[in-house]
């Protein structure tokens, strides 16, 4: 098995989640993995799976802006996604990964974006 970098792996949950691959995601996500954002208070691995993860549907287009290494643990992602409303908008995330495995994030919800 190649060893992935950590940004390698961000950009394959991203890519997971959008193209609803859940065994993908379920072995990307440490069992102890913790996701938290404006919406979801610190849910663990199964409620993520069940509540956020299929809202991939909702989406038109996502691009990753920004995907930078912050440290041995800690990966920066900006994107930006377009809805199938045709509403755009930015977002922030902060995801630690450990052993090629995401163990948390930390979602910042940015607002509409206006389109170029």
């Amino acid at each position: 098995m190649t060893h992935r970098s950590n940004v390698e792996t961000v950009r394959a949950c991203f890519a997971a989640y959008l193209d609803q691959d859940r065994a993908a995601m379920d072995r990307l996500l440490a069992e102890e993995f913790v996701f938290t954002s404006p919406q979801d208070d610190h849910i663990g691995k199964a409620a993520f799976l069940e509540v956020c993860f299929p809202t991939a549907d909702r989406v038109r287009t996502q691009e990753l802006l920004d995907t930078v290494a912050v440290d041995d643990d800690q990966v920066f992602i900006r994107y930006e996604y377009e809805l199938k409303t045709g509403e755009r908008h930015r977002n922030v995330e902060v995801m630690t990964v450990r052993d090629g495995r995401l163990t948390e994030t930390q979602v910042y919800f940015g607002g509409r974006f206006p389109q170029a």
